[in-house]
């Protein structure tokens, strides 16, 4: 029995290393982030099963991690070239302290006036693709309103290690999943799938092969993101082209009364 006790602390002490703190890896996520950054295109395609016909949209992405007596926190900006229907349309994420501070505005030019997002409507589709405005939140690293576990757990995705992130909403907070599960490339700080659940149920998943990973600088990012709609049966390509870390990045980008405003 004894000689089973010690097998036991040995087995729990090698699995107690093999794990890390989860804090660790959301650094690391965020330290793969440039302070500023610009993507000179972003394509979103998205297909519905059984269905030839594509619909895509293309955009500008900013990015920013701003100082605040808080810490770094992320400003994302995403507006829209095409379709002519949308041209103009723009998508601000302010991370914040809390989730009750975090902010999500949308400017569409048929509306002519910034709106914030929060609720229901924040679930919704972006656009006609299988990104939510949450999942957009998400995607640019602002898990607000999530709180990770407090291990990573070691696995091997694609032949790479990688490890095994799981969040859950923060008590009090009303999230449209129930638990997301991401496994972070531990070489680059790349997350190469990531899982949603509702009630308990897979919804979606997002994948990005290993092949696409691509490098600007000392930073690492996706050229190619796939999400899979498992609920409407689709399926929604995005292709990143030119990433650039740019420190001159204009402040009005990230400030909701003007980042819509048109211009590099």
């Amino acid at each position: 029995m004894k000689i089973l006790s010690l097998i036991a602390l040995m087995l729990a002490a090698v699995v107690a290393q093999a794990q890390t703190d989860a804090q660790t890896v959301l650094q690391c996520l965020r330290d793969n982030v440039p302070r500023s950054l610009r993507i000179q295109e972003v394509e979103l395609t998205t297909v519905a099963d059984g269905d030839s016909k594509a619909q895509t949209l293309r955009a500008r992405l900013y990015a920013q991690q701003e100082k605040t007596e808080r810490g770094e926190q992320l400003r994302a900006m995403l507006r829209v070239l095409s379709p002519e229907s949308l041209s103009g349309a723009a998508y601000l994420v302010r991370e914040a302290g809390s989730y009750a501070e975090e902010g999500l505005y949308v400017w569409l030019p048929s509306v002519r006036r910034v709106r914030r997002v929060s609720g229901e409507f924040a679930d919704g589709a972006l656009l006609g693709t299988d990104f939510s405005y949450s999942d957009f939140k998400l995607l640019q690293g602002a898990f607000g309103g999530l709180a990770a576990a407090k291990h990573a757990l070691p696995e091997t995705l694609e032949q790479r290690p990688v490890w095994l992130l799981a969040f859950k909403p923060e008590q009090g907070v009303k999230s449209s999943y129930s638990e997301v599960q991401s496994w972070v490339d531990q070489k680059t700080c790349v997350p190469l799938k990531m899982a949603f659940y509702s009630s308990g149920k897979l919804k979606k998943q997002l994948s990005v092969p290993v092949a696409a990973l691509k490098q600007a600088d000392k930073y690492w990012y996706p050229s190619v993101i796939e999400i899979r709609d498992l609920s409407v049966g689709s399926t929604s390509t995005v292709r990143v082209q030119g990433l650039l870390p740019d420190d001159k990045l204009a402040g009005r980008h990230f400030n909701p009364k003007l980042f819509y405003m048109p211009g590099q």
